[in-house]
């Protein structure tokens, strides 16, 4: 059954968050008004960086792919889960569950190897500063995430491409609000191994190794902070790699709980819980992060939001 899909399966079922009606219409409205604050803050993130040109820097061009990302990331999945919640057809296509795996692998590696992007800049910017701008030159940075959208982009696409080799004979029912790769491998009735071996060698280079290289980036920004003499300059310092930290450690403490701990150890509510939070939840809070923390940031929306003002009639 491996010389390709023999799938007799046409559709899954989507299981969502609940089988209450209830509690369905409470996550549905929960989730939109998230799904919105999403699109609209990390819109809002993008215009005011293009807007300002205090913030044509490193640093907020990064910040700008990480927000158009997230609104990407977050589309891939929640407008499927809120389409489901209003019709009452929980079922997605083979093609369209196919789909979804495809822009959800390359959105979700995309926003880890950014977040890896950051951080080196963080890591020149305070552990090379006088270099800094013959290293991160604009077409540094621009070869440099379009390097990101590429691999990330290569990664879904080998993802995407082994599930079609699999064999799925009737069990279709997916206990999760949408098609996540693991997952749907789990329904397969045909040998895996080609497939998890995809997960954790591509999919392991796409997610393991930004995170290895945010940790080393971090270690030496540590190492040179601690040598600053002033502490306000040392405060300084630690305050620019503030609100990376608290997003990195959001991302990736789901993700790691989900796809890199033993499968014995997974259940469907953990799973579920988990990628809530990566999917739906850190998208929704990284532009807050960066904005409240962030004073540039914060007096850009304003002038953003001034700007618009003064237009309207």
């Amino acid at each position: 059954m491996e010389g390709g899909n023999q799938s007799s399966i046409s559709e899954f079922i989507l299981l969502g968050l609940s089988n209450q009606p209830k509690q369905e219409r409470l996550l549905f409205f929960l989730f939109l008004i998230m799904y919105l604050i999403t699109v609209l803050w990390n819109t809002l993130i993008i215009l005011a960086i293009k807007t300002d040109s205090r913030l044509h820097t490193p640093m907020y061009f990064f910040l700008s792919n990480l927000s158009l990302v997230d609104i990407f990331f977050t589309c891939s999945t929640v407008p499927k889960m809120l389409a489901n919640h209003i019709s009452g057809n929980k079922a997605i296509s083979y093609n369209k569950c196919l789909t979804q795996v495809f822009f959800f692998s390359w959105f979700g590696g995309l926003d880890s190897i950014i977040l890896a992007s950051m951080a080196y800049d963080r890591y020149v910017a305070i552990c090379a500063p006088l270099h800094y701008s013959m290293i991160m030159t604009p077409k540094v940075c621009v070869h440099l995430v379009a390097v990101c959208w590429f691999w990330a982009c290569v990664n879904a696409l080998i993802q995407t491409l082994s599930l079609t080799r699999l064999s799925f004979c009737g069990h279709n029912v997916i206990p999760h609000f949408f098609c996540d790769l693991s997952v749907v491998i789990r329904l397969a009735c045909s040998d895996t191994y080609l497939n998890d071996l995809m997960i954790y060698t591509v999919g392991g280079l796409t997610a393991i190794m930004p995170f290895i290289g945010i940790l080393i980036s971090y270690m030496r920004i540590f190492v040179a902070v601690l040598k600053i003499q002033s502490a306000h300059r040392k405060q300084k310092a630690f305050n620019t790699c503030g609100s990376h930290i608290a997003v990195v450690c959001l991302f990736y403490g789901t993700v790691i709980g989900v796809y890199f701990n033993p499968t014995s150890t997974h259940t469907a509510q953990k799973d579920t819980a988990s990628a809530v939070m990566y999917t739906v939840v850190t998208p929704m809070l990284n532009p807050f992060i960066y904005s409240l923390r962030n004073n540039d940031m914060k007096g850009a929306l304003k002038m953003l939001f001034t700007k618009k003002l003064s237009l309207s009639p």
